[in-house]
């Protein structure tokens, strides 16, 4: 049981100890003289180390250095026992002199403390912790855990209370960030460290402790006269270090080089914090398990090394992990900060010159896709140049199959010696030999890390049963050291009954799939598909639509779905949300990945793996899920229905069934379409459409500036999308009530057009255009949760006559010129969780938050607006989740308020000044202070044209 303080704490910080020491005719009486002012600080020291020597669960701990540090108090001249009895003695003392105020009581408390004070100095020498290693961790992280114990006990020490030197404050401050730099460093250095490098290391850290114990513990006035002196010399020891570790440092990231170079703590989380999560990357869904190693490789390459344009190659075969690892580090906040533009892209077996080109461009750009699709190969080609000259860029091409593809456009990626880097992922090994600098080809996972993974996906933080271990090893093991077909077989296990009988019998039919050829394992993948429920069998069947490596829209696919009768509803929710349900389900199963996040953070798009694509195609052929008119659709081809094709397919088996119509040119057919419930439009609308009685899907972008009646009057129609903005015909003023539930992109600009609009009640999505002398009345529309409005100029009427409908959840506004004082008519709206306030939104320099508004406001995006001041209270957006800062470039900072927002997951910073990124800085500090492991910011700097 720990000892109390109080008696030990009220007399070392009493002010009267002082005057009763120095009246002590006892040697040394002098020197305790000295030693009073750091009274607080030797407690706090004690607290410190009686935590380790009597916590046994430290062996336990996260952070290795406490454990090596409570052998450290273990070696003591006395041992663990006796250092209890000495702190006891020291209390026991205390409350005597407390009590009792005599001399001699005063006396034997000055001699027992002084006998304390050499055995201090044991608690800051590397040389004991050595000698206690026994050959069980490696150098490195021994001297990692001494300058962690040092760290700990700065921080414990600052922490006691005021200090009355800001010098004193200063100079200790100083060498906090000087340790956590080199902490920095070995948390995340390959374990054989260079020797010399090592013992420079272990000097500096002795001298460190040297230090720190001198300036709070020493007895000798000389010592203390001699501390600036000495703090210097350290620093001077500490910047060569520096340039030594610089060179030497393989397992570099931009992060570290910061902490390391400029020692700017406020821009990084605690030097162990750092070394901890570049040990666990996790951007994504998934941690990485088994890959730890391939990561650090990885990140060595990508962040260090040559300073010309270098390729980097991931070989191996398909499922894995390679796309998987590559793009947990592409979205890394330090890979990302470290590279000035970065972009994706997938080339994939049928390798297209022109859309590589488009989807680099439209990454790396701040071209709209229109444009850049008017664009010549050449012009395409020279923008990419002109991008990326003279910036630190990162390529990503994912699954390339051959030489030609990169020969082809290799010529557009200047090399201007800045550390640019070119990553592929690739199944071939002999393109990489030819293309790459650098090639590294990611093990198998070992049946161990397998069986880590595989207990990770089906127990999550629970650990298996016992009686189920040796066959989930088994399992494991059969696996042959695939990550994906650990995450599928683990999705296997988790929806079937966790007993030894369902086990084995997965276990003896993996053993059976195995055995056929290598590369015959897509069988296994059919486990998942066998094991889906009834009515999740036709929405996965159906992602065989799709092409390979393609990013699926999840709201273009959840209508797809409902569109085709896979979704069937019930009294208590839609058709969107028993889709979305669906989708979830499928995710969960791991059989689609989710590659795009709402700011709600839900799923924006998706993705097939190559592998499960395959099996999905096998499948949906095998059960004659796919018909075409007069023959079965290449798989490299888009299997949805193109009627600009030849080959076109349906779902059915003729015509007059199809559902779904994609890119529709010729309508010479619609009208025996007579079921068709979803239609994409090319061309020009026709009254033609105006027959589809069944229609419920319609997007028409491009196509229209004019919404005809018929499409009013259509009966099932639920979702209509236009490029817009649109007016309404004139005959649309008698229009009756229809179903629409998803209306865009329509003008509202006068009453008749709020008449018009007033026949969709049931509206839950409107986005519109106004015009800056209109107020349009939109309380009419009780189910209204999206909207956005983009006003044609300043809104020039009275703002406290404009009201937004009460259940709006999500609300976006553009160019309206709001003054910030009238925001509460915003603020105030009960619901609203989603806020964006894009391209003059809003006028004025001051925005002062008042306590009632946005008690419900989740993500918040400020986006090209001339906010200069910002005030704000942590109690002002209570459930804040996410903040977004785009091209606010004269806005001073974020309030620093937003540090104790306890919700608040992620800031992320575009193209803003420096004084935001650094107020975003300090708050990712704060927030990591308070316990917030998980907090991000995320900051990219301006794109070029």
């Amino acid at each position: 049981m720990a000892v109390s303080y109080e008696n030990l704490s009220s007399l070392v910080t009493s002010p009267n100890l002082l005057s009763h020491l120095e009246n002590l005719k006892l040697d040394g009486g002098e020197q305790i003289v000295s030693f009073q002012w750091h009274g607080p600080h030797f407690l706090a020291f004690l607290r410190y180390a009686t935590k380790l020597c009597l916590s046994s669960n430290y062996k336990n701990d996260r952070f290795n250095f406490l454990y090596y540090a409570t052998k450290l108090c273990l070696c003591f001249n006395y041992k663990h026992d006796r250092f209890n009895d000495l702190l006891k003695h020291l209390e026991d003392s205390a409350s005597d002199c407390t009590l009792h105020g005599e001399t001699e009581h005063y006396k034997i408390f000055l001699e027992i403390l002084l006998s304390f004070l050499p055995e201090i100095r044991e608690f800051f020498t590397i040389q004991k912790l050595l000698q206690l290693s026994d050959g069980t961790p490696n150098t490195n992280e021994i001297v990692a855990s001494f300058i962690g114990f040092l760290v700990e006990t700065i921080e414990e020490l600052l922490n006691c209370g005021p200090d009355s030197s800001v010098l004193v404050s200063y100079q200790v401050t100083f060498l906090l960030k000087e340790l956590e730099s080199l902490l920095f460093f070995l948390g995340d250095a390959e374990p054989e460290l260079n020797n010399n490098i090592l013992t420079e290391i272990e000097a500096v850290a002795n001298e460190a402790g040297f230090f720190l114990h001198s300036f709070f513990f020493t007895t000798d006035l000389v010592t203390l006269s001699k501390m600036d002196l000495a703090l210097s010399a350290l620093g001077k020891r500490i910047e060569i270090l520096q340039v030594r570790i610089k060179d030497h440092c393989t397992a570099a990231s931009k992060e570290l080089n910061r902490g390391i170079g400029s020692l700017q703590v406020a821009e990084s989380p605690r030097g162990r914090r750092v070394a901890e999560s570049l040990q666990n990357i996790s951007m994504g869904d998934e941690n990485i398990v088994g890959y730890e190693d391939n990561t650090t490789l990885i990140l060595s390459k990508l962040l260090g090394g040559s300073n010309h344009c270098q390729i980097i190659s991931i070989v191996g075969m398909p499922g894995l992990g390679k796309t998987t690892l590559v793009k947990k580090l592409y979205n890394a906040s330090h890979v990302r900060y470290y590279f000035d533009v970065l972009s994706w892209c997938v080339v994939s077996q049928t390798y297209r010159k022109r859309k590589l080109l488009i989807d680099i461009l439209f990454t790396i750009s701040n071209f709209n896709r229109d444009k850049i699709l008017e664009m010549e190969d050449e012009e395409l080609a020279e923008h990419i140049y002109k991008n990326l000259k003279g910036r630190r860029y990162l390529i990503v091409m994912d699954d390339i199959w051959d030489t030609h593809s990169w020969h082809d456009i290799r010529r557009y990626f200047p090399d201007d010696r800045n550390g640019s880097r070119i990553l592929f992922t690739s199944r071939l090994k002999n393109v990489a030999l030819e293309i790459s600098h650098i090639i590294i080809e990611p093990p198998p996972l070992s049946k161990g890390e397998s069986w880590d993974l595989l207990e990770q996906k089906v127990f999550k933080k629970e650990r298996c049963p016992e009686e189920l271990q040796d066959i989930g090893k088994q399992i494991a093991a059969n696996c042959k050291g695939l990550p994906l077909l650990v995450v599928v077989m683990a999705s296997v296990l988790s929806n079937m009954e966790k007993s030894e009988s369902s086990w084995l019998q997965v276990a003896t039919s993996i053993s059976f799939y195995i055995s056929q050829k290598s590369d015959d394992f897509l069988s296994i993948l059919k486990l998942s598909y066998k094991n889906l429920p009834i009515h999740l069998k036709p929405c996965f069947l159906y992602l065989s639509a799709f092409e390979e490596d393609a990013e699926i829209p999840v709201r273009k696919l959840l209508l797809l779905w409902i569109a085709e009768g896979f979704i069937v509803r019930n009294e208590q929710k839609s058709f969107e949300d028993i889709a979305e349900e669906y989708l979830m389900e499928l995710i969960n199963r791991s059989l689609i990945q989710v590659s795009k996040r709402r700011t709600d953070y839900g799923v924006k798009a998706c993705i097939l793996h190559d592998l499960v694509l395959e099996m999905c195609w096998k499948v949906a052929v095998e059960e004659n899920f796919l018909f075409q008119h007069q023959f079965l659709v290449s798989k490299n081809r888009s299997r949805l229905e193109k009627s600009h094709r030849s080959e076109t397919l349906s779902i059915l088996h003729n015509s007059k069934k199809i559902r779904i119509l994609e890119s529709m040119n010729d309508l010479s057919i619609t009208e025996t379409l007579t079921e068709l419930r979803y239609l994409e439009m090319s061309s020009k609308l026709t009254s033609l459409i105006g027959r589809l009685q069944n229609l419920e899907f319609l997007l028409a972008e491009k196509t229209t500036n004019i919404l005809p009646r018929y499409l009013l009057d259509l009966p099932k129609l639920r979702h209509l999308h236009v490029g817009g903005p649109a007016r309404f015909s004139k005959n649309c003023e008698n229009s009756q009530i229809n179903s629409l539930q998803t209306l865009s992109f329509v003008c509202i600009f006068d009453l008749k057009d709020e008449e018009i609009l007033k026949c969709s009640p049931s509206l839950r999505t409107l986005s519109c255009a106004v015009l800056p002398d209109y107020c349009p009345d939109l309380n009419f529309f009780s189910q209204l949760e999206s909207l956005k409005i983009v006003f044609y100029g300043s809104f020039k009427g009275d703002y406290t006559l404009f009201e937004f409908p009460v259940n709006i959840k999500k609300l976006t506004l553009s160019k309206m010129g709001l003054p910030w004082e009238n925001m509460s008519l915003i603020g105030k709206l009960p619901k609203l969780e989603i806020l964006k306030l894009e391209d003059e939104a809003c006028e004025g320099k001051i925005w002062s938050t008042q306590e009632a508004d946005f008690k419900k406001l989740k993500f918040l995006k400020l986006d090209s607006l001339d906010l200069e001041h910002w005030i704000s209270s942590n109690d002002h957006f209570p459930v804040l989740e996410r903040l977004v800062l785009r091209y606010c470039d004269k806005l001073g900072s974020i309030p620093f308020e937003f540090s104790h927002i306890l919700t608040l997951q992620k800031i992320e910073v575009h193209a803003c000044g420096k004084d935001v990124e650094n107020s975003a800085q300090q708050i990712h500090e704060e927030q990591i202070e308070n316990g917030n492991e998980e907090f991000e910011v995320l900051i990219s700097k301006a794109i070029l044209e």
